[in-house]
């Protein structure tokens, strides 16, 4: 009934009471906001606590994942773990950019991630990434147990100790390649090439980030390996050719090969080294295409004629520092076509020690170009040896008369690129072969069994490693582009 009262037309003398009734509700009213709004703004000025923002709307793009997270919490026909379904969510979610570069790493992975590019490490040193599902090498490092068993890069890890790694991240495999100093472990290797699954058992071993290495070729020039971008490359590369200089050095081999990046910060301020101040050494481009040019600042360059070595392993910081000397220094590139990695990372870490690394810029050499699955194509192209690329041998395998296999083709080829004759490389094992085996044993003061295995077996891939050291046709090129300048 009071409603329908208060509906109807009001009369004169109605009409006066009820207006002032409004206006003092309304009089109230304001009072109470103002009154509020006066503490609210003291709170704010003098107060210790802080205001809580508050959202005036949800992101809608969430209502689907914690739709999705809720009917699994409730309705999963088992318990699950909370952490186990954010951190799903987040891997997922890093996966959808079907970028090999970017990865989540739980914290046991992004502990054996900063691990791995500050100090030392247990494993068998060999730079992996994940690529169409596979789990492929960019290459190993040098002196390290992957080196020393034949590793080589664009090979396929398929397993690990049995397991599979198809669809793994490169982050989930490396948790199952390292492990403690002196253990095994077994890969099952596809090679490129290679019809037959190589199957390597590798020792593990304590893997230094000594990342330089440095000796002098002859009277005058001297060879400067950089294995990777760590934390003290450009110390350690300093240092080195201070050393060096001391020894005579007027012209310098910069070896590259096998050397698959690393910090970016290392990689400005050793192309800093060898470009003048103020020349360009690489350019980042952003995903809104804002391009940043990336600057010498060194202003005590060496007088010292430079050639640069390269192969397909160099690949991210090593390319950048290639492209840097060649284009905006003149210093000519020797060797094969590298890798080809363009883009540039971050890694950011979570409160609980995970982290996500992911591609933040393209980077494009001093001359605008983006080598990203394309290479830097070398001033001279030079290939190694046939011999180089040949398949290691297991020396757990016995190859002796009447064997046939690709090892068998491998270690024929061997024996002749050492000067034993084994009359076929055809992957048969016949008397032939079983009499250059013989030979070799003889010359190498081994057992004369004229069977391949074992120590044998070692012996022959160490002398054909010395072999491909002494005949190093890029390093032997070049040395000659040097000795033209001195």
């Amino acid at each position: 009934m009071e409603n329908e009262e208060l509906n109807k037309e009001p009369n004169d003398n109605q009409s006066g009471f009820i207006q002032m009734k409004k206006f003092h509700f309304v009089m109230l009213l304001f009072f109470v906001v103002f009154l509020a709004a006066g503490i609210t703004t003291f709170a704010l000025a003098f107060g210790d606590e802080k205001a809580v923002p508050v959202v005036s709307e949800e992101r809608e793009e969430f209502e689907k994942f914690y739709t999705a997270y809720d009917t699994i919490k409730k309705s999963y026909y088992k318990e699950v773990d909370e952490n186990t379904l954010v951190n799903g969510a987040i891997n997922g979610m890093i996966e959808s950019l079907e970028d090999p570069y970017s990865d989540y790493m739980n914290e046991e992975e992004a502990a054996n991630f900063h691990q791995s590019i500050s100090s030392s490490f247990e494993g068998i040193g060999a730079e992996i990434q994940e690529r169409d599902g596979y789990i492929v090498i960019v290459s190993p490092l040098k002196g390290s147990p992957a080196e020393k068993a034949g590793i080589r890069p664009e090979d396929k890890v398929l397993s690990v100790d049995g397991e599979s790694l198809q669809g793994m991240s490169s982050t989930e495999a490396v948790l199952l390649i390292r492990g403690e100093k002196g253990t095994k472990v077994e890969l099952e290797i596809e090679r490129p090439g290679i019809e037959e699954h190589l199957m390597m058992t590798i020792v593990r071993d304590t893997i230094p980030i000594e990342t330089v290495y440095g000796e002098m070729i002859d009277d005058e020039i001297a060879k400067v390996q950089i294995t990777s971008f760590s934390d003290n490359t450009s110390k350690e590369l300093i240092e080195t050719l201070n050393e060096l200089q001391n020894q005579g050095m007027k012209g310098l081999v910069l070896d590259l090969r096998q050397n698959p990046g690393g910090l970016l910060d290392q990689a400005i301020t050793i192309s800093s080294l060898f470009v003048p101040e103020g020349e360009i050494l690489f350019q980042i481009e952003d995903r809104d295409g804002n391009i940043e040019q990336m600057k010498s600042n060194s202003k005590n360059n060496p007088e010292i004629p430079l050639v640069v070595v390269i192969d397909k392993g160099s690949a991210s910081a090593s390319e950048i520092l290639a492209a840097a000397v060649s284009e905006s220094a003149d210093i000519p590139l020797v060797g094969e076509k590298s890798f080809g990695k363009g883009t540039v990372q971050r890694a950011q870490d979570f409160a609980d020690g995970s982290n996500i690394k992911f591609t933040t810029e393209k980077w494009l050499t001093p001359n605008g170009n983006w080598i990203h699955e394309k290479g830097i194509t070398p001033d001279y192209e030079v290939a190694l040896p046939e011999y180089s690329t040949l398949t290691i041998l297991n020396p757990n395998d016995e190859l002796k008369l009447s064997s046939s296999s690709a090892q068998v083709k491998s270690a024929q080829s061997m024996l002749k690129a050492l000067g034993f004759d084994p009359g076929r490389e055809d992957g048969f094992f016949d008397e032939k072969t079983e009499s250059a085996v013989s030979d070799f044993q003889k010359a190498e003061k081994l057992e004369e069994t004229g069977v391949l295995t074992g120590e044998t077996s070692l012996k022959l891939m160490e002398k054909l490693r010395e072999l491909i050291n002494k005949n190093d046709t890029q390093i032997q090129k070049a040395v000659e582009l040097l000795k033209e300048q001195l």
